[in-house]
């Protein structure tokens, strides 16, 4: 095999490996939205009922 392949390879992994983390790192610090009636479709179904 040749050693550019090798070396494209190891680098396209590192590279997905880094972009992975770095891109929890920014979804870690992301604010959910608060579920309410106009954006969930299932809020009902954690409403008590009196039926």
């Amino acid at each position: 095999m040749n050693i550019w392949i090798v070396v494209a390879i190891i680098v396209l992994v590192l590279g997905l490996i880094i972009g992975n983390i770095l891109l929890l790192k920014q979804s870690a610090n992301q604010k959910l939205p608060k579920p309410n009636k106009d954006n969930n479709a299932s809020y009902d179904r954690f409403e008590d009922k009196d039926e």
